[in-house]
């Protein structure tokens, strides 16, 4: 698929900012107070995201007595989270929301949104009100990615990594989180509530978002609003379909250990429940460690003068390259060191990959384009999330044993660094307009000062 060229109407250039409302931030490497505030606010409000969309699972034993379900409507309520999730960035819906109204407004209706979901799931009473809370809940956290890369487009590139490995350390510390203390309040209080103090508590974070959130740039009459790029555009770019992709492959090995390393770890290496937990929370630990390292790493060394295009593109590469080694897995028998060595590598192969992709995209596609860029990408990669949990249990159903399920992930991922390293030739912004009137601004720019 050919890169757009300048007489399509996109184009790709070295400047950071094709529209100029973002430069300020672009100027100066240094964040201010607020600046940071809000990165931490959004990686508080990942961890709870991620905590919320994945204690279901936790409860699901207590959920399917209590309701009488069979395992094919336990299933069903499972998947039920990433089909309107999904669904909402696909369609471009999310991605459009972000980009065309106040980013910090439609971060807070979404967050919202899934926190009240959450709290309904503890007071459903039937399948059906808790398949209707579940697909809400999907809705609601589907705004989150294109909200983050919208805001994270207008940081300096040399903080871009690490704002995102921030985010990403949060989606691997909040199932983490949540499987610990889910599990005690289960066990004290029930799953109802689990869900009403999860639901009610977050809904905290709100508070803090109103005071710190990034304001619409004021519009003077002297400033005409310009229209935003098409979406039949981006789906002309080939870069974009470079990162959908690689991202799939990516996310296709951080589901495949979040839904099926727990079984694998109890039924096919005779841990117990305990020491399960320990051997899953380590290898997610270690994901989360290396993703904020490499995201440290990658905006230092671009700071020092190294391209984003050689420095993200690298350690993207790279970092899939690494965790396809999890293939290895396949062949081993009667090693568990190895086992766990190799685990290990490929876990960290996985984060160090993590830290940059994002912000791979949020510099191809700016501040006009992050929104409906990322509510794509993020809802093809969540495909992922669908599909590698259900063909692990299809192979071990047909062959007893979860050796060609690594097998199959450690391709994916070694596919993914392909997709990357030949798809997304260079990390620059494109140039959605050819031409741009200077005195052109746009009325949704943030400001976070």
């Amino acid at each position: 698929m050919p890169e757009i060229s300048a007489g399509s109407g996109v184009s790709t250039s070295g400047v950071e900012n094709n529209q100029g409302h973002a430069g300020r931030f672009q100027q100066n490497a240094a964040m201010s107070r607020r600046q940071w505030t809000v990165v931490l606010l959004l990686v508080v409000s990942v961890v709870i995201n991620y905590v919320d969309r994945s204690n279901l699972s936790i409860a699901a034993p207590l959920v399917q007595r209590q309701f009488s379900l069979a395992p094919l409507q336990i299933g069903t309520l499972l998947s039920a989270f990433f089909w309107t999730y999904s669904l909402m960035q696909i369609s471009g819906v999310a991605g459009w929301l972000s980009d065309r109204l106040p980013v910090g407004w439609v971060m807070l209706g979404g967050y919202a949104l899934w926190s009240c979901a959450t709290l309904l799931i503890g007071i459903s009473s039937s399948f059906a009100m808790l398949f209707m809370t579940l697909l809400l809940l999907g809705i609601g956290e589907s705004v989150a990615y294109p909200c983050y890369s919208r805001i994270f487009a207008e940081l300096p590139q040399q903080k871009r990594g690490q704002a995102n490995a921030y985010i990403d350390a949060g989606t691997k510390l909040g199932p983490a989180a949540g499987a610990f203390a889910g599990g005690l309040i289960l066990v004290h209080v029930g799953w109802r509530m689990l869900f009403i103090l999860l639901g009610a508590g977050g809904l905290v974070w709100i508070f803090p978002w109103l005071c710190a959130m990034p304001r619409p740039k004021p519009q003077s009459q002297s400033e005409v609003a310009p229209s935003l790029p098409s979406f039949g555009r981006l789906l002309r770019v080939q870069s974009a379909w470079g990162t959908f992709l690689g991202h799939f492959c990516g996310n296709y090995f951080f589901y495949f250990l979040l839904s099926w390393l727990p079984i694998y770890f109890v039924c096919e290496e005779k841990m117990t429940v305990a020491a399960m937990s320990r051997a899953a929370s380590t290898v997610y630990l270690l994901i989360a460690l290396s993703t904020i390292a490499a995201g440290w790493i990658s905006d230092r060394l671009i700071a020092g003068g190294l391209s984003p295009t050689r420095v993200r593109r690298t350690i993207v590469v790279s970092g899939l390259m690494v965790a396809s080694s999890l293939s290895a897995l396949a062949f081993i028998q009667g090693s568990p060191v190895l086992s766990r060595t190799i685990m290990i590598v490929a876990s960290i192969g996985y984060g160090v990959q993590a830290s940059n992709h994002w912000a791979i995209s949020q510099t191809l596609a700016g501040p006009q384009m992050a929104g409906r860029w990322t509510s794509l990408q993020n809802g093809i990669a969540n495909l992922a999330g669908i599909v590698a949990p259900w063909f692990a249990g299809l192979v071990v159903q047909l062959t007893g044993t979860s050796r060609l399920t690594f097998l199959a992930t450690g391709m994916v991922a070694l596919a993914g660094s392909i997709i990357w390293a030949t798809l997304v030739p260079c990390v620059e912004p494109i140039m959605w307009e050819p031409k741009q009137r200077p005195e052109v601004r746009d009325s949704k720019a943030t400001t976070i000062v």
